[in-house]
């Protein structure tokens, strides 16, 4: 099935060091932007993460340090990217969880606004689970009859994410092809506000902690009770797209 697009939509794959969002670093990245006539284009690029690549990364994704010595930083490809994907609605495989958060904190470190907010997010792994709770080469066996080669692979897993999807919409009635209701509907299993979860919406539409002492509590409250808990985030560990949440939040209070 075609897809009925709006704007371009760009399945994309990420392979990295790691899977620590705020320590982590991308190593490879291929996306397939597909336009609403149908066009299609692939595109792929090694990185590389100004840090070692741990053995146990390269033996799933097969790319060594020796692979991405000469390969261009992530900041010097970032603002090419950010120009490429403008105007796109992204796509992607477990992309809610992982690749979406991992993209948007290269994009902060970088320096690049890449505002991800004017964007619509399909994520095919979350389809796939909530109607058959399987993996990507399950789901590509399953949907398109066809055995994944080169698994782990960026190319060829965004390839066969492009193909599930097409798939899933020949096989589903009830899942409209329309991006908007795609990735409203069928693509998200909660309310976050940053990628990474930390904030979340309540039922009343609050912008509520999601871990911690003040877990289910306001944070915009919090804010105003205990205000060096703003400065703890900021200073911790925490992705920088969960300080840039958290920071637009205190700001909006604070112009009330």
């Amino acid at each position: 099935m075609k897809l009925n697009l709006k704007n371009p939509l760009v399945f994309f794959d990420l392979e990295t060091t790691g899977i620590n969002i705020t320590r982590d670093r991308i190593v490879e990245i291929s996306f397939l932007k597909v336009y609403p006539n149908g066009k299609e284009e692939i595109k792929s690029r090694r990185i590389n993460p100004e840090m070692p690549i741990p053995p146990e990364a390269t033996a799933i994704h097969g790319i060594s340090d020796e692979d991405v010595k000469d390969c261009p930083t992530f900041k010097q490809i970032a603002k090419s990217l950010a120009d490429q994907l403008e105007g796109c609605d992204l796509a992607g495989f477990n992309s809610s969880r992982f690749d979406v958060p991992m993209l948007a904190e290269e994009f902060l470190r970088a320096g690049i606004d890449f505002d991800m907010s004017k964007r619509k997010f399909v994520d095919v792994q979350i389809i796939f689970h909530k109607k058959e709770q399987r993996t990507l080469e399950a789901a590509y066996r399953f949907y398109c009859n066809k055995e994944l080669e080169n698994a782990h692979s960026a190319e060829a897993d965004t390839f066969a994410t492009y193909e599930v999807l097409k798939s899933q919409l020949d096989r589903y009635p009830d899942l409209e092809n329309d991006i908007e209701k795609l990735s409203n509907e069928f693509s998200s299993f909660n309310n976050n506000v940053d990628f990474a979860g930390r904030i979340v919406l309540n039922e009343k539409g609050i912008e509520v902690f999601n871990f911690g002492k003040h877990k289910g509590k306001p944070v915009s409250e919090v804010f105003k009770n205990e205000p060096s808990y703003y400065s703890w985030i900021m200073d911790g560990d925490f992705p920088l797209n969960t300080k840039q949440v958290v920071t637009k939040i205190r700001l909006r209070e604070m112009n009330k």
